[in-house]
C-alpha cells in the first residue's frame, strides 16, 4: 500500500510537471510569434519582405495613419504606411498595423501595396459584412508603362489583420459568397 501511494505521488508530480511545461512552451511560442512588444506604436518590429525591420535606415514611416480596433478588444490599435528603400531607384509602400495590447504595440507583416504609388488614404471599408477590414486607397500606374510615368490609376486594397499570426488576408470587396 505505502508503495502504491508512493508510485501514485509520483505520477501526479509526473503530470504535474509535463503540464506546466506544455503551458510554459506554448506561452513561450506564442509570445515568439508575435514578436517583441513596444511602447510607441511607431517603435514596433514589422516584417517587410520577410525580415524584422524597425522603423529608421530602409524602413521609414510614411503616415496616413487610421486609429482602430482591428481585434475587437477595445483597444485602439493603428493602421498606418511605411516605405522600404531597400536600394536602387525604388520606393515599396508596405501598409502595417500595430495591435495595441496589454504588454505594448505589436507589430504587424507589410502588406505591399506597390513601387512608387501614390498613396491616398486609409479608412475602414463601409460595407457592413466586412467587419474589421480596412481599404487602403492609392494611385498607380497603368499596365505596361514604364516605372517613370505618373500613376493616375485609383486602386484599393481591402485587408483583414489575422491578429493571432500578424498577417494580412486579402478581401474581395463584392463577394456574394458565404459571409463566415
Amino acid at each position: 500500500m505505502k508503495n502504491m501511494n508512493k508510485l501514485l505521488i509520483g505520477s501526479l508530480v509526473i503530470i504535474v510537471v509535463f503540464v506546466g511545461g506544455f503551458f510554459a512552451l506554448n506561452s513561450y511560442v506564442y509570445e515568439e510569434k508575435q514578436g517583441p512588444k513596444a511602447d510607441d506604436y511607431k517603435d514596433a518590429e514589422f516584417v517587410i519582405e520577410g525580415e524584422r525591420v524597425k522603423l529608421g535606415g530602409d524602413a521609414r514611416y510614411f503616415g496616413n495613419e487610421l486609429f482602430v480596433d482591428l481585434n475587437d478588444d477595445g483597444r485602439e490599435d493603428v493602421v498606418f504606411l511605411v516605405t522600404h528603400e531597400p536600394g536602387g531607384s525604388g520606393t515599396f509602400f508596405y501598409v502595417v498595423a500595430t495591435l495595441n495590447t496589454e504588454g505594448g504595440y505589436i507589430g504587424s507583416d507589410g502588406y505591399l501595396l506597390g513601387d512608387r504609388i501614390a498613396p491616398q488614404n486609409i479608412n475602414v471599408s463601409p460595407n457592413p459584412r466586412h467587419v474589421n477590414v480596412i481599404v487602403a486607397n492609392y494611385a498607380d500606374r497603368k499596365e505596361g508603362e514604364p516605372m517613370t510615368a505618373q500613376p493616375l490609376v485609383g486602386k484599393s486594397a481591402y485587408l483583414k489583420l489575422d491578429p493571432e499570426y500578424m498577417q494580412w488576408g486579402i478581401v474581395v470587396p463584392d463577394f456574394e459568397g458565404e459571409s463566415r
